[in-house]
C-alpha cells in the first residue's frame, strides 16, 4: 500500500487498544477466538490497520465476527447499531452515480468501500451479523447486488424491523440519509 494508505505508530496503538476493547466487550460475536492471535494476525499484515481504521474513522465500530480456517484470516464486520453514519446518502455504485443528472450524493458504497480496502457484505453475511445482535433497526444498509438484478437498474439493501431480517430493492441511484453501508475486511 502507498504511505498515503497508512497510519501512524500512534494511530495503530490507539487502533489496537480500541479493537482489543471491544473484541474483550463483546464475547460472543467470537466464540473460541483470542485477542492475542487477531492481534499477531493483524501485526503480520499492518497494510490491514488502515482499512481498520477507516472503518473505525466513519462509524463502523469493526470487530471481528468469523475466523477462515482454511487461510487463517480473522473476518471483521462493521458492528455499529446502526448503518455507519459518515457512509449514510450515498448510491449504490459509479454507474448509478453517474446516471443522476442532479441531487447527486457525494459517492456510492461500491466506490467508497473500494476506496476504503473493504466489501460490502453480502445478504447471507448480513443475516450472520443480525444473529450477533439486533442492528440497523432505524437505518438500512445496501448489501452487494447480484448482476442479473443490477444489470436491470435495481440494488438490494436490508434491515431490521419487527424482529426480522428483511431484504428490499431499490433503484441503484437512490439514496437517503438513514441508508449506508456495512462492509468487511479479511485480515
Amino acid at each position: 500500500m502507498s504511505s498515503k494508505k497508512s497510519i501512524s505508530s500512534q494511530q495503530q496503538a490507539d487502533l489496537l487498544s480500541l479493537l482489543k476493547n471491544r473484541f474483550e466487550k463483546n464475547n460472543a460475536r467470537h466464540k473460541g477466538l483470542k485477542w492475542a492471535d487477531v492481534q499477531a494476525r493483524l501485526e503480520a499484515h499492518p497494510a490491514k490497520l488502515w482499512s481498520l481504521n477507516e472503518m473505525e474513522r466513519t462509524g463502523g465500530e469493526p470487530d471481528v465476527v468469523d475466523f477462515d480456517k482454511k487461510t487463517g484470516a480473522c473476518i471483521f464486520y462493521d458492528c455499529s447499531a446502526e448503518s455507519p453514519k459518515e457512509r449514510r446518502s450515498l448510491c449504490y455504485d459509479h454507474e448509478a452515480l453517474a446516471s443522476r443528472k442532479e441531487h447527486k450524493p457525494v459517492n456510492s458504497a461500491t466506490e467508497m468501500a473500494a476506496e476504503m480496502g473493504i466489501e460490502l457484505l453480502t445478504e447471507d453475511q448480513y443475516r450472520q451479523l443480525q444473529q450477533l445482535g439486533k442492528f440497523d433497526t432505524k437505518t438500512s444498509s445496501w448489501v452487494q447486488t447480484p448482476a442479473p438484478v443490477r444489470k436491470l437498474g435495481g440494488a438490494l439493501f436490508c434491515d431490521r424491523r419487527y424482529a426480522t431480517v428483511f431484504l428490499y430493492h431499490n433503484g441503484a441511484e437512490s439514496y437517503y440519509a438513514a441508508r449506508g453501508f456495512r462492509g468487511l475486511l479479511r485480515v
